[in-house]
């Protein structure tokens, strides 16, 4: 399963990585980092839904997002 992990004490809350996200999962959460920032995160309820394009790493300007991708199995299968 795709998904991302946000590294909350270099998330600044900027939010762009919202606007770029085709899925629509990424979301401003109710916590701060050290700070003071409110981070984002993904709810546990649409992880599923990452879809692993990268979208939100790339366009981060703080390098807080890493992707980690589901590798395609051979043969479309």
């Amino acid at each position: 399963m795709s998904r991302i992990e946000v590294q909350e004490d270099r998330c600044k809350g900027c939010l762009l990585c919202t606007t770029v996200c085709p899925v629509d999962i990424i979301v401003q959460s109710d916590r701060f980092n050290v700070s003071g920032y409110k981070v984002v995160e993904v709810p546990e309820d649409s992880k599923e839904k990452c879809t692993g394009c990268a979208s939100c790493a790339l366009i981060c300007p703080d390098i807080a997002i890493t992707v980690y991708k589901t590798p395609k199995k051979k043969g479309g299968k």
